[in-house]
This record gives C-alpha cells, structure tokens and sequence, in this order.
C-alpha cells in the first residue's frame, strides 16, 4: 500500500448512527465537512479511507459484553424496556434506533482505522470525524454515545503498539467516559477543557479529579465557567496542553475535536468563536510534532449547530493537518449546496465577523476565575 501523508476516514454509512428527526446529534455534520473540504479542493480521493467495523473482541477492550449484546438485541427490537434503560438505552439523550450496534461500531472501526494508519506509520496524521463518542462507559450509554470509540482506540493503542497516548478533549461537555477508563492508568493521560458542569451534562470534570492508584496525577481537568470568551478559553488549552505534554511526554496524541463551545450551539453557555478553532488544530500539530514524531489521530465529538460551526471547525483540522492555507471566503458551492436544506443563513466566511454577540458584563470575572483553575490544575506538575 503506498503511503498517504494523511487520511481522512470516512464513509456515507456514518449516516446510520441516527436517533431521529429531531435528535440534536445528527451525523449529516459528517458529510457536510467531507463536502466544504472536497469544495475547497482541499481533500484528496487518494487521502479519503474507508472505515471498517469493530469486532466484538475489540469493542469488548473497553466495553462489558453482557452490554455490547444488550445493544444489539436492542438494534433489532428484541431488548425489553427495563432492561434496556437499565444500559442507558432507550432514554431521551440515547434512543434505541434500528441496527444500532451495526452503525456504532462503524464509527469505533473508523478510529481504529485512523489509528492502524498512524501507529504502522502508513501516515502521519488521521481523522476519524464520525468518532469522538466520549461519554460512552463500560456498560451504560449516555450522552448520545453507545460505544465509546476514543476508549477503544486508546486500549487498542496500548495492547497493540506498546504507546503511550495522551488524549485531549475541547468538547465543551467533559470528557467523561475516557477519563474513567484510564483513570488508574498512568501510561494514558486525559486532558479535558469543558465547561463547568454546574450547569451543563455531565456535571463532573472538576479539577480535583486527578486519577487513581498509579493513574493519580494522570487526569487533568480545566472547567470553564459560563459564557468564557475566546482569549480565556485560548489561554485555558495553549497553557495546558504545553505544560501537560511536557510534563507526560506521549507517543501518540488522539484529540477529540466536539465543536459545541461555539456561541451559536445551542446546547451549552460558551460564547467562543471561530477563532479559537483555527488555534485547536494549529497547537495540537505542534505538540504532535514536538513529542511524538507527528503521530497525531483526531475525532469529532460534540457540535449541534450543524450548518455554521461544525463543517469549518472539523474542515480547520483537516486544514492543519495537510499544512493548507485558510482562504478567506467559503467554497461558494459548497453554499449553493447546501444553502436550501439549512434552516439558517450559512456562514459566507471561514472566521466569524466580529460583533457576534454583546458584550459579556462579566468578563474580567470570567477571566480571572478561568485564570486560577488553570493554576490550579497545573499545580501539581508545576512545583
């Protein structure tokens, strides 16, 4: 097989992981960014990979198999009510949906790719932007996740290549499924921006939460308060994640990429723009290459404003990795596109204008506040 500097995983299958209607995780997000990218001729088909599926014996690296059986039943309509919810299934946030197993270990067979391609050295850098299902535990679902494909590909990482991964997650909501999977851990360090959760699912990730057993000291947590803007959440993450790489010095390093700190989401009390994801991609790179020889596997995660926010911040990564220039103006055809099924005017540019919103009162507050978390949780590798 010839050797691609970087792969793009993805398939149309991805849009089998679909709840209904009017659930607000909508894998469509996929295709739009595989779209803007293609329309910026920015994606080669020669770069573009096709995921495989999980097996059972990899999904069981992390999950329960009395729960990965749970869900197939549940896929086929045979799991009753009781038990179902006893799993996380069938609740508001994760519906049952018709082959539900079959469509969510696509999107962990399509990390497992990205990862076979960057530990083998076949490429440098992967995304895998079905993936990024951070809230999936052992044997329970939640936060629209079943499985929990970062978790997977971190275990599958470690019995396979013998490396040691340090897992970033921007996702606006914690990143709470893959801390306690290698919470006692200490050849996997979790680093989670995300705001606070004193208002916002999953309600943990504060900073006291640093690991367990030989993993204490191994879990890092930045909880931002409400309505942080841009310079503060920039700060957060530039100065974490220099100072945590250094200190844990990774083989590997697997970002999960949600997209939901933006101010346009409408799940959560962020109020962040564009810019800060031209930053995430463009620090992450630099770590990679700083560290780890460029082995660098990105994912998705989060992101409910599907049409504005998600395709550019995923497309900005895409972006980085290829070391790509950043036009001014959207593909116009990408827009033409699109511009019918979108329900709100798309965005013209690949930078917000300014003035997206008014200002916050409470901003040096804010900012101060974001300020001593971060000292904080840095602390204890500072001294």
């Amino acid at each position: 097989m010839t050797t691609q500097n970087n792969v793009f995983i993805y398939s149309p299958a991805f849009q089998q992981y679909k709840f209904h209607h009017d659930h607000p995780f909508n894998q469509l997000r996929v295709e739009l960014t595989y779209d803007l990218l293609k329309k910026a001729n920015a994606l080669k088909d020669e770069q573009i990979i096709e995921p495989r599926i999980a097996t059972v014996e990899e999904l069981a690296l992390i999950h329960d198999k009395k729960y990965i059986q749970a869900v197939q039943k549940a896929g086929h309509g045979l799991l009753g009510n009781d038990e179902a919810l006893n799993y996380g299934i069938g609740t508001e946030d994760t519906p049952i949906f018709p082959n539900m197993h079959e469509a969510s270990s696509l999107l962990v067979g399509g990390t497992l790719t990205a990862v076979d391609y960057v530990m083998s050295g076949k490429a440098q850098h992967a995304a895998n932007f079905g993936g990024g299902l951070h809230h999936g535990f052992r044997g329970k679902a939640s936060g629209f996740c079943i499985y929990n494909d970062s978790s997977v590909a971190i275990r599958y990482i470690q019995e396979k290549y013998k490396a040691r991964v340090l897992y970033i997650d921007t996702d606006a909501h914690h990143g709470d499924g893959v801390q306690w999977s290698f919470y006692d851990d200490p050849d996997v360090c979790t680093l989670s921006i995300h705001e606070t959760g004193r208002y916002l699912f999953p309600g943990t990730g504060n900073v006291s939460e640093r690991g367990s057993g030989k993993g204490y000291g191994y879990s890092f947590n930045i909880p931002l308060d409400a309505f942080t803007e841009d310079e503060s959440w920039l700060h957060a993450y530039r100065t974490s994640i220099e100072d945590v790489a250094a200190f844990f010095k990774p083989d590997v390093i697997l970002t999960q990429n949600g997209a939901d700190a933006h101010y346009y989401d409408p799940l959560t009390h962020l109020s962040a723009t564009m810019a800060i994801y031209h930053e995430i991609p463009k620090i992450a790179h630099e770590i990679a290459h700083k560290y780890c020889d460029g082995r660098w596997i990105a994912v998705g995660g989060g992101g409910y404003d599907i049409w504005r926010v998600v395709p550019r911040a995923w497309s900005l990564v895409w972006l980085m990795m290829n070391e790509l220039p950043i036009p001014s103006d959207l593909p116009i055809e990408w827009m033409n596109r699109w511009k019918e099924q979108s329900p709100v005017s798309l965005p013209l540019k690949w930078s917000d204008d300014k003035g997206l919103y008014k200002p916050i009162p409470r901003k040096a507050e804010i900012e101060e506040k974001n300020s001593l978390t971060v000292e904080k949780a840095l602390h204890p590798i500072r001294r």
